[in-house]
C-alpha cells in the first residue's frame, strides 16, 4: 500500500513539475487537519446534535427569523479564530510564491489560505473575516463579531452587522465566480482537494477545466474520480507536504 502511495506520489511531483499554471479547488477537507470540522463525514457538523439541523441554521431565512439561535451556531462553530493553517495551506502558498499556482479557488471561509500567505484566492462561500452592516455597510472584522452580544450590531447606526459568508438560498458573488471560471479555463493543471464535490454550485465550476491534468485528493472516493489523472484518497496536507516546488 504504502509503495503505491509513494508512486502516486512521484507521479503528482511530475505532474507539478511539468505544469505552468496550476489551479487548486479545495473544500472543507483542507481545514480539518488544522482543526476545523468538516461538514459530512462521521463526526462533521452534521453529525451533530443541535436543536435545529446545521443545513436550516446556516440558511438565509433562519438568520432572518430567528438572529439570536444563528448567531450562537455562527459563533461556536463557524468562528474558529485561533486556528492555524496546515500544511496544504503553506505548500499550496509556497506555490504560488514560486510561480507554480496561480490561484486557490476554496469553499472554506476560515481564511487560512491567506493567513498562510496565499495572494490570489477566490473564496466562493465567502469569509468570516468580512461582516458588514446591513443599514450603514460599515466594515466589522471577526473578533468583533466573536465579542458580540447575542446578535452583533453596529458601533454606529445599531444596524445589525452579517457576515460575509454565503448562506444556503443565498447566490454565490458574481465576480468571484466569473475570475475562478477564467482561472480554471487557463489552466494546464486542475488540483482539487478536500471535497466531495457534492455542493452545487460551486462543484459545477470543475466542468470548465480543459488542461492537461486533473487531480483528485480527498480521503473519501468522489463521483470524479473516474475522470481524473490521478486519484490519491490521503489527507491533503501530507500528501502535499511531500512534494518539492
Amino acid at each position: 500500500m504504502e509503495s503505491s502511495i509513494s508512486d502516486k506520489i512521484k507521479l503528482l511531483q511530475k505532474m507539478i513539475d511539468e505544469s505552468r499554471s496550476i489551479v487548486f479547488f479545495g473544500g472543507a477537507g483542507v481545514s480539518t487537519e488544522s482543526g476545523i470540522p468538516d461538514f459530512r463525514s462521521v463526526d462533521g457538523l452534521y453529525n451533530q446534535k443541535y436543536d435545529y439541523p446545521p443545513e436550516q441554521m446556516l440558511s438565509h431565512t433562519f438568520y432572518v427569523n430567528k438572529p439570536k439561535e444563528f448567531f450562537k451556531f455562527y459563533k461556536d462553530k463557524m468562528l474558529a479564530l485561533d486556528i492555524k493553517p496546515n500544511q496544504a495551506h503553506k505548500k499550496l502558498a509556497e506555490m504560488e510564491i514560486k510561480g507554480k499556482l496561480s490561484c486557490v479557488i476554496t469553499q472554506n471561509i476560515d481564511g487560512l489560505h491567506q493567513a498562510a500567505g496565499s495572494k490570489k484566492v477566490y473564496e466562493l462561500h465567502g469569509s468570516v473575516h468580512r461582516n458588514y452592516c446591513e443599514q450603514c455597510h460599515k466594515f466589522f472584522d471577526a473578533l468583533y463579531m466573536k465579542n458580540s452580544a447575542d446578535i452583533p450590531v453596529c458601533d454606529e447606526c445599531g444596524g445589525r452587522v452579517k457576515p460575509d459568508v454565503v448562506l444556503y438560498e443565498e447566490g454565490l458573488d458574481n465576480n468571484t465566480v466569473i475570475g475562478a471560471i477564467e482561472h480554471i479555463e487557463r489552466s494546464d493543471m486542475l488540483i482539487i482537494g478536500g471535497t466531495s464535490l457534492v455542493v452545487y454550485p460551486a462543484a459545477s465550476l470543475v466542468r470548465y477545466f480543459r488542461g492537461k491534468y486533473l487531480v483528485l485528493i480527498n480521503r473519501d472516493k468522489t463521483d470524479m474520480d473516474s475522470s481524473a489523472d490521478l486519484v490519491i484518497n490521503e489527507k491533503i496536507g501530507e500528501t502535499l507536504s511531500r512534494i518539492k516546488v
